[in-house]
């Protein structure tokens, strides 16, 4: 394995371009605390928003007398779901609090690799896909130790089919993850050129 920095050999044995986005953590200088600054920032930023919503759609229903649904057009509603499995309700079923203990621990775990990356993220795409899946989980983990599980809110809809409930933690995981994923397949065919 050669040191990153170096132009690696692809299997035809012409090097290949290194990748300037990432950077082992003792080249992480001056130079890459923007990336991580902001990184943080929207991770900050998601859980706040993630958090402030929450408690509004909370305390919004408390004063409807415990209703769990409003319509606000044909195709969206706001409602109230205690989620404790994952996003969009996958593993709902797991009612045990061993359930929200693992899966705590495991977005814990998570979060600590992705802080990795973006300390060594040296993309604003990466800082900002990684900050907002860092503040989704982290929004949702508040959640799951506040209350024992996780407040979805958002149910959009056509006619009697829906889309599992969501909230603001949800969107920000997958908006960071489309562009982590973009950054991959898009990202990298550029740099190589």
């Amino acid at each position: 394995m050669q040191p990153t920095g170096h132009a690696a050999s692809d299997a035809g044995g012409s090097p290949a371009a290194p990748r300037s986005d990432f950077v082992p953590s003792h080249e992480v200088g001056r130079a890459g605390r923007p990336y991580l600054a902001l990184g943080l920032v929207l991770a900050a930023l998601v859980i706040v928003l993630d958090q402030i919503s929450k408690v509004a759609l909370l305390m919004t229903m408390q004063e409807l007398g415990g209703g769990r649904f409003i319509e606000v057009t044909s195709f969206f509603s706001i409602v109230q779901v205690m989620n404790r499995g994952v996003s969009f309700g996958m593993f709902n079923d797991a009612q045990s609090e061993l359930g929200g203990v693992v899966f705590s621990l495991l977005a814990a775990a998570i979060v600590v690799m992705l802080l990795v990356w973006l300390w060594r993220a040296r993309s604003t795409i990466i800082a900002i896909g990684t900050g907002l899946v860092i503040g989704g989980a982290v929004g949702n983990v508040i959640d799951r130790v506040r209350l024992g599980a996780v407040v979805d809110f958002l149910d959009f809809h056509l006619g009697t089919w829906h889309w599992p409930a969501f909230n603001v933690a949800d969107s920000a995981i997958c908006v960071g993850v489309a562009l982590l994923v973009l950054d991959g397949l898009l990202g990298r065919g550029q740099r190589s050129k």
